[in-house]
């Protein structure tokens, strides 16, 4: 068995027992036995509620969200050359956050407003890419550049939007801001839409290999750089856009995650996407778990779980890298 299966193993069974754990833990106090009778058809109404009703599609698009964030994280930081990109580098949190808020001032809930928010993160993509290919050409350090400008454009219609969002809004509007899985309805999309942008970059995760290492190095071995470089900003802005439609803007995953498993098993694309989507996953499951338990009934944001959790990691991580 090689090392690497034995990592994607290993990720794969911390992701299983995360998961077992995501569907015990609530203040309805069901045992294992109920929650494996429910999960085989045999549980009592109240135990399928609270289970496939509540606790399997929470977690589950909290799993999938995590793994977004990652696997878009580490293709950022392929395609800006830079370990430190998230996927929020660019501005398609601001996007999709702008739309989301519009939504939520004109009364609009569920799907309408999670449509507003992809619809925001598309238009910001379209953006920044439009505006860095203004001349015809384009590089990293362009993209960046307009993209961190177009961001700060998107923070000023943030600020607006909330001061001009009535006091009963603002709850919502700040929890979908931190990060909030409350109002997920399920995660199969996102994890189908997880599995497929993992399958379509295995097959060229040699060609993302020597793109990390420099664009002219990549070009010079016979990589065509212009269009691989496309395809991971618009791969990654569409992984980054179902996110944040799914859970709102949840910060540090994204940055995290890639860097810690760079460290630990090094920058081969072909091991470190599918880690990334299971570590990713993982994460969030357990900080969602976190966020509904630690002062239920009360729930927190999960951002600020991944916060707590991410700010101390990385700092470490960084330490250690240095």
């Amino acid at each position: 068995m090689t090392r690497a299966i034995r990592i994607l193993l290993a990720l794969a069974l911390l992701g299983a027992l995360v998961l077992a754990w995501a569907l015990l833990t609530g203040s309805a106090g069901l045992g294992w036995r109920a929650v494996v009778g429910t999960l085989a058809g045999h549980g009592t109404p109240l135990a399928r509620e609270v289970v496939l009703g509540l606790r399997l599609p929470r977690a589950s698009a909290a799993f999938a969200t995590g793994g977004l964030l990652a696997v878009a994280g580490a293709l950022m930081q392929v395609l800006l050359r830079n370990p430190l990109a998230d996927p929020y580098v660019l501005g398609i949190s601001g996007g999709a956050a702008v739309g989301a808020l519009s939504a939520m001032m004109l009364g609009w809930a569920g799907s309408a407003a999670s449509g507003s928010a992809f619809a925001g993160a598309m238009l910001s993509m379209v953006v920044v890419f439009g505006m860095a290919r203004l001349r015809g050409e384009w590089s990293a350090t362009r993209l960046l550049l307009t993209g961190v400008v177009v961001a700060a454009g998107w923070g000023a219609v943030i600020s607006l939007l909330l001061a001009l969002s009535p006091d009963s809004d603002l709850s919502g509007m700040l929890f979908w801001m931190m990060g909030d899985l409350g109002r997920a309805r399920g995660g199969l999309p996102a994890l189908l839409i997880l599995l497929a942008a993992v399958a379509v970059c295995l097959p060229l995760g040699r060609h993302l290999n020597l793109l990390a290492r420099g664009r002219e190095q990549a070009a010079a071995l016979g990589v065509n750089a212009g269009p691989l470089e496309l395809g991971i900003y618009v791969l990654a802005s569409l992984l980054t856009a179902t996110a944040v439609t799914v859970a709102g803007t949840v910060g540090f995953v994204g940055l995290v995650v890639p860097h810690m498993l760079r460290l630990a098993t090094g920058n081969d694309q072909r091991l470190l996407l599918p880690a990334s989507a299971l570590a990713g996953g993982t994460l969030l499951t357990a900080a969602d778990t976190l966020a509904r338990t630690v002062i239920a009934p009360e729930q927190l944001p999960v951002g600020v779980i991944t916060a707590l959790i991410g700010v101390p990691t990385f700092l470490y991580l960084l330490n250690r890298g240095s």
